[in-house]
């Protein structure tokens, strides 16, 4: 090596001529700027995967998706909720009050927009529905309430991709909030509250004697560029946040909060739609902290509106009954290219759950579910079937899902009680199914993978996988 140094010093010895100096400065600072700006072109969701299936380790971090939906848009008409009558002592009834000022807004919809202020205070309320172009902005200290009384939640159609209430046959409750055919529609403020006093809701359920499925505490159908943010939301009947048929959904920095014991309480689930941004939310509930779905059975597959585009990042929460992220079980529209990052779950029943069942049909693919740290999660990853749930007599029990590239990484679950589950369904088709530094602590030595009708492969994963996914001849599928 020795014979070396002298050429080294050489080159050195130029570098430290000021001519050189510029040269490699200016050189340097070209570089720097041509990054920025080629960084900067980024489109947003331009990360988003459209065919193949490209791993993890291929994916970059664009850092927020939140950018899809652009700069809160500033409307030109900006009303308070005490001048259309309401009255926030969270004992009068502001129904009539907030279908007042929806209905004098809609005037403003391609005038500006308008925005709704919710000034301090508790609004009782039955269900109001939103308009286009509108921000409905909740102040520091506003809490609006849902109402105690049943007839102010009333009852619509059922879903097309579902063919009736998820829960009971026929009509179903409208969610507290409600929109439906929207475009560029904001539910935001300073961490404001909307409560919407479920435990009438339970109640009913818990002593069977709901008549008709449960409203939401917001639905939002048919619409595009919606925005969702910086707010609390509790105790929803059922589903807390549903954006269904709508594409360029954005939900981010909420807190979400329910019982851990109140029924089917899911946090946000997203239903036949595109998309889909969802992130930063710290989520409590009795369900999913977060679900993707896309009809059910025979309803889901005539209708064929899949779920797809969708980040789900930097979410926390606990449910002692479901699972951080659950994929299906109603999926029959199809779900691909989902996103799954950056989440940390703990006293849970599972991490992340696939679900999917005979009757379903459609297909699940090109799933990334990558860095999710786990907690006393009963089991960690759990590939679910035969849940024996359909609308109707209807459904084809020869409509099985199609399952593939299912890529699982970076994933550590402490102090689990269950391996792995991975079952697919007999006669379907469940591959290409990769787990990569996958680790479960915590075990008994007795514990193992159960894994039935599925393949795969592994790398640098803990406890041993199953043979199924662990060397089928493919190898190189968790490069």
């Amino acid at each position: 090596m020795e014979p070396e140094k002298p050429y080294y010093a050489s080159i050195m010895a130029h570098f430290k001529k000021p001519y050189w100096v510029f040269l490699f400065l200016l050189f340097t600072v070209i570089t720097i700027l041509s990054i920025q700006m080629s960084t900067e072109s980024i489109l947003p969701f331009q990360f988003f995967r459209v065919s193949g299936s490209p791993k993890p380790d291929d994916v970059a971090d664009p850092g927020s998706c939140a950018g899809l939906f652009g700069e809160l848009p500033v409307r030109e008409h900006v009303m308070s909720i005490k001048e259309f009558g309401g009255v926030g002592d969270g004992k009068t009834s502001n129904t009539a009050a907030f279908w007042k000022a929806i209905t004098h807004m809609q005037r403003f919809s391609n005038r500006g927009g308008s925005q709704l202020n919710v000034p301090k205070g508790k609004w009782l309320t039955g269900s109001f529905n939103l308009t286009s172009n509108f921000t409905l902005f909740l102040e520091h200290g506003a809490v609006i309430l849902g109402s105690q009384d049943p007839k102010e939640w009333p009852l619509v159609e059922p879903l097309p991709s579902y063919g009736r209430g998820r829960e009971r046959l026929g009509a179903r409750h409208i969610s507290l909030i409600h929109g439906d055919g929207l475009t560029n529609a904001v539910i935001t403020g300073q961490n404001g509250t909307i409560d919407g006093q479920g435990r009438m809701w339970w109640d009913l359920w818990w002593n069977k004697t709901l008549k008709h499925t449960r409203g939401h505490l917001v639905e939002i159908m048919n619409s595009r560029n919606i925005l969702i943010s910086n707010l609390t939301f509790l105790n929803s009947p059922f589903w807390t946040i549903h954006p269904i048929y709508c594409s360029n959904v954005v939900i981010k920095g909420m807190t979400i909060l329910a019982p851990l014991n109140a029924p089917n309480t899911d946090g946000i689930d997203v239903d036949s739609s595109t998309n889909v941004c969802i992130e930063d939310c710290y989520i409590e509930s009795g369900d999913d902290l977060v679900a993707v779905k896309s009809g059910w059975d025979q309803y889901g597959i005539r209708i064929a509106r899949p779920s797809s585009n969708i980040i789900v990042r930097r979410i926390s929460g606990t449910t002692p009954t479901c699972s951080g992220v659950g994929i299906g079980s109603e999926m029959s529209g199809g779900i691909s290219n989902v996103t799954i990052e950056d989440m940390n779950v703990w006293n849970s029943a599972a991490g992340v759950r696939i679900k999917t069942d005979k009757g379903r049909g459609g297909y699940i693919a090109n799933i990334i579910i990558n860095n999710i740290t786990m907690e006393r999660v009963k089991i960690p990853v759990r590939f679910s079937r035969d849940s024996n749930d359909h609308p109707d007599d209807g459904w084809d029990p020869k409509a099985i899902p199609k399952i593939k590239g299912i890529f699982i990484s970076n994933i550590i679950s402490l102090n689990s009680t269950k391996a792995p589950e991975i079952a697919g369904l007999e006669g379907g088709s469940y591959e290409g199914v990769c787990f990569k530094n996958v680790t479960v602590l915590g075990l008994a030595p007795s514990a193992a993978w159960h894994c039935e009708f599925v393949s795969g492969c592994t790398n640098a994963v803990f406890p041993l996988p199953c043979p199924q996914v662990q060397n089928n001849g493919s190898s190189t599928c968790c490069l």
